[in-house]
């Protein structure tokens, strides 16, 4: 399948302002491209690309003051299928895991997994490892959480959302992760598109989207906590520990954020092929 996907945000600076950007796709998904993936920025400044330590690719810009826009648009291909599904997959022992997997068992800024070690034993001690507890902790997580656009916080840890019970899909993700990593599951953050492909249109304007990812079974899964089913056509553009290391602008000065417009739309092969072609 295809997907059109991408972006229009525009911040407001005062003076020349760094930032750093990871808004482009994953380079696992580079080779899905259909049509080049190319940040546009209004108005134009320099820009150049590396790959952070967590494999995300990162854009340096200087905002050079006033308003300054980037957007993207591009088409990429898809396998269609679902997340996937693999019941059978063993937890491994923490001394098993490899060693680059390790700091994903590690607290971390939003992930206060000191605060929730005593709460997760105590609901998910009995459960059987694997991924059926995943499964019990991303069920918990679902249920004790309510979705709320207007109380977003960019400040509230996994361990305030457990209390407060309301967030929005990074919430649910630092609460998810961080009560795996109490049960020494490791637990990675994951942020990207994904569009309503495959399941009823959400009227609320659309969003970039947080889930997150578990290692069982010497690989790595996708759950999601706030939808808790699986989807289709998920676009990771970062991966970290948690949101901190995936935000997707961070400005070194004032931003003001004036525009926020995000598209993911299935389309079909002929379109595809037309945008080749031009």
């Amino acid at each position: 399948m295809l997907v059109q996907t991408g972006f229009t945000i525009a911040f407001n600076t005062f003076g020349p302002t760094p930032m750093n950007l990871l808004l482009n796709v994953r380079p696992e998904r580079r080779a899905d491209l259909v049509t080049p993936e190319v940040i546009a920025f209004d108005p134009p400044v320099p820009a150049t690309q590396h790959v952070d330590a967590f494999g995300n690719v990162c854009t340096r810009i200087v905002a050079p003051g006033g308003r300054i826009t980037m957007s993207a648009d591009f088409t990429i291909g898809d396998s269609g299928e679902p997340d996937a599904f693999a019941p059978q997959a063993r937890q491994h022992q923490v001394q098993d895991l490899p060693d680059d997997v390790l700091p994903f068992l590690l607290g971390s800024r939003y992930c206060d997994t000191d605060k929730l070690s005593a709460t997760a034993w105590s609901l998910f001690g009995a459960t059987p490892e694997g991924w059926a507890r995943v499964q019990a902790i991303v069920d918990f997580v679902h249920n004790h959480l309510r979705f709320d656009y207007q109380l977003a916080d960019n400040t509230r840890t996994a361990h305030d959302g457990y209390v407060q019970r309301v967030g929005v899909c990074r919430d649910f993700a630092h609460l998810a992760i961080a009560l795996c990593r109490c049960m020494n599951i490791p637990a990675r953050y994951a942020t990207g598109y994904l569009g309503d492909i495959g399941v009823p249109k959400d009227p609320a304007p659309m969003d970039f989207s947080a889930w997150f990812e578990i290692y069982l079974g010497d690989r790595w899964y996708t759950f999601d906590a706030r939808h808790n089913t699986p989807r289709i056509a998920r676009i990771v553009m970062a991966r970290g520990r948690d949101a901190t290391d995936c935000a997707l602008t961070t400005s070194f000065g004032t931003a003001y954020l004036m525009q926020f417009d995000v598209h993911t739309d299935e389309v079909s092969p002929d379109a595809g092929a037309m945008a080749e072609a031009a």
